[in-house]
């Protein structure tokens, strides 16, 4: 057995294992006290309706804060907010080389210039096919296809061996902008011999391979041409092919482009540099939608997710300043919905529907791919790299053992199910699950970063659940009591079933506390205030079923 000074190389999620975003994983190699780190990624989640007030969610980074001393860089498989998202906030904390590839680089300037405060991190910038060295480890990026230009798996190289970390990934012989997955090279690096393979699992419940980039193109370029008036594309924005696609298609109908999106104007501009969208006639500010005919202009639209500050969102309730639909018009989504969306994406479309405007989803029409592997591609990755082990990496519970048992009906001989902060020992032995390290959610609250352990989100949810009700009482140093209580009530129901208002409810219940206390114990403050507290939500539970949160403000002048 291996002691604890002996090399060792290691891989510990601290997000992306056990859910679909979030991505950072950890890889260390040296003696168990004295190893030396590469984190893969820094991205982000984007909060749902159970943690009021947050937008964003980045992974808990405090074993990496205590380890900083030992990491050695930072490594960006691409440019997705869940791969890269959290660097602006969590950098600073860390403060390590960050190496990524141009495309990445420019869309994280973009972004900081766009953003007050944002910190300037310093970027070491590889082409595809690149190699750097950090520390211990040697790292190749090599070409995959997938959603976003320049995206990359990592052959990180290392005294004990090699591991292939796919990032996210896809096999396209044509993806429209940007190079597909470099087989050959993946195939050499298996010649050469790899001892783990860290993989995407998001799509292994679906079996085959995923369609191109190329039949969506054809297919956008039917449907806007058969449109007879106005046609709106909403999409993620930082698909650089479905955008060209979209320009293609419009071009070809006679038809100009109008962007409406601050993160599709980003993604336009750095494409744009990196000459992605060469060729294409010059995309229309969005000023210039109303002077255009209804048939001949297609909207490029932010907003596939439902997000209620996007363009679509405003155009679904006809409150944007620059662009409205109308009957006859038609709205394309060329998107899939994030698991969580569905209920704003839904309303989205209802709302278009209602008022005559037609809605293409990918139901209907190959209008949208994804970008990640299906199982006839997973199984090509493996004869190609032939993984001594294997670790399924981004996705739900579902998706990494769905993976496991794909693997290994594939013949893949040791395959490892971890979940966030489970680190598996990768070489030298047996691969196994040896450790742990603390992991978790920081939630980005307006301009403040807290922990998910915080009880600020929990005192929200039962606002949202019970209302609040506020009272203020001013005593004298006898303990009588100066004017009349200050009593206000948000989030309640109006009135009780029989009709009293709640208000009066409150005030009266409130009375009746200080009315019946004696002046001894209305001399004390903390007495009164918790007398009146469990009136107060004894009373509303009685009459409506629910306690609110009660805040009693005793004032003694």
């Amino acid at each position: 057995m291996a002691s604890r000074d002996d090399d060792g190389l290691v891989f510990v999620a601290l997000g992306g294992l056990g859910e679909i975003g979030m991505n950072a994983g950890l890889y260390g190699f040296g003696p168990a006290r004295r190893r030396k780190w590469l984190l893969v990624d820094c991205g982000i989640a984007f909060a749902g309706e159970d943690v009021p007030g947050v937008d964003l969610i980045f992974p808990d980074i405090r074993f990496l804060e205590e380890e900083r001393d030992n990491l050695v860089g930072i490594v960006i498989t691409h440019a997705h907010e869940d791969h890269i998202g959290g660097l602006a906030e969590l950098w600073p904390r860390l403060g390590a080389p960050v190496v990524c590839t141009p495309f990445a680089a420019g869309l994280l300037e973009v972004r900081r210039l766009g953003e007050p405060g944002a910190p300037k991190i310093p970027l070491n910038v590889v082409e595809q096919g690149g190699r750097v060295t950090l520390g211990p480890f040697d790292i190749e990026f090599v070409a995959v296809g997938h959603s976003i230009p320049e995206s990359n798996a990592l052959a990180i190289r290392t005294p004990l061996g090699t591991v292939v970390h796919t990032g996210d990934w896809k096999l396209d012989p044509h993806p429209g902008v940007g190079r597909p997955t470099d087989e050959k090279r993946l195939t050499e690096i298996g010649d050469e011999g790899v001892i783990a393979l860290i993989c995407d699992s998001t799509n292994v419940l679906r079996d085959g391979v995923s369609p191109s980039e190329a039949d969506v193109a054809k297919t956008l370029m039917e449907v806007i041409r058969e449109a007879p008036e106005r046609v709106a594309v909403t999409t993620f924005a930082s698909n650089v092919a479905r955008l060209r696609a979209v320009a293609e298609a419009a071009a070809a109908c006679d038809r100009e482009v109008v962007v409406f999106g601050r993160a599709m104007d980003r993604v336009i501009d750095v494409a744009t540099e990196r000459g992605y969208l060469a060729g294409l006639p010059p995309f229309r500010s969005a000023e210039t939608f109303g002077y255009l005919p209804r048939n001949k202009v297609v909207a490029l639209l932010t907003g596939s997710q439902g997000e209620p500050r996007a363009a679509l969102a405003r155009v679904a309730n006809d409150e944007h300043p620059d662009i409205a639909l109308s009957a006859g018009d038609r709205v394309i989504f060329s998107s899939r919905t994030i698991p969580g969306n569905e209920k704003a994406v839904g309303r989205i479309i209802n709302n278009l529907v209602t008022r005559g405007i037609e809605v293409i989803t990918d139901r209907d029409a190959l209008v949208h791919v994804s970008g990640h592997p299906r199982r006839g591609e997973l199984a090509a990755m493996y004869r190609w790299v032939r993984p001594k082990v294997l670790v399924p990496a981004h996705g739900e519970a579902l998706h990494l053992t769905e993976q496991a048992k794909f693997a290994r009906a594939e013949g893949i001989g040791s395959v490892v199910r971890a979940m966030n902060g489970e680190m598996v020992l990768l070489a030298p032995g047996k691969p196994a699950v040896v450790d742990d390290v603390p992991v978790g959610r920081l939630y980005k609250d307006g301009m403040i970063v807290v922990s998910a352990g915080e009880a600020t989100i929990g005192e929200r949810r039962k606002l949202a659940f019970a209302g609040v009700v506020s009272v203020a009482i001013a005593l004298d140093a006898k303990g009588e009591i100066v004017g009349e209580a200050q009593v206000e009530v948000s989030g309640l129901p109006p009135a009780t079933r029989e009709g009293e208002p709640m208000f009066e409810l409150v005030a009266d219940a409130v009375a009746d506390v200080l009315d019946g206390l004696p002046k001894a114990r209305r001399r004390d403050p903390d007495a009164v205030a918790n007398a009146v507290e469990r009136a107060v939500r004894a009373e509303v539970r009685h009459a409506w079923g629910k306690k609110p949160t009660c805040h009693v403000h005793v004032i003694v002048v």
